[in-house]
């Protein structure tokens, strides 16, 4: 099951390139147009309530943003996504050395055409 292998490597490298340019984008509007980004930034929280946390400043937690560690972890969770594999009726997800980390099962009815 799952992506041969050079399919999956060329998916990871897609994903690299593309968490890149995102973060290097990011950081660029954030040096150019810094209010703007923050003003964008805390209109998203808003809708998560991140920003309604008395114990967050926006000092703190916006400069992460499109930072190295920022890459880092963005990087690492979209290529986790890219080895979870789905199959009519579910979804299974394994860890970093094959074994199978959990089954979720769905209520899904397969479609007759």
């Amino acid at each position: 099951m799952g992506l041969p292998q050079p399919g999956l490597w060329l998916k990871r490298l897609w994903v690299l390139l593309e968490v890149a340019v995102h973060v290097v984008v990011g950081k660029v509007l954030l040096i150019l147009f810094p209010d703007r980004v923050k003003r964008n930034i805390l209109a998203m929280g808003e809708k998560t309530g991140m920003t309604r946390n008395p114990h967050f400043s926006h000092d703190n937690w916006i400069p992460t943003f499109f930072s190295t560690q920022y890459f880092w972890f963005v990087l690492k969770v979209r290529w986790q996504r890219l080895e979870d594999t789905t199959e009519l009726g579910g979804l299974n997800w394994r860890g970093r050395d094959g074994s199978e980390v959990g089954w979720v099962e769905l209520d899904v009815k397969a479609r007759e055409d």
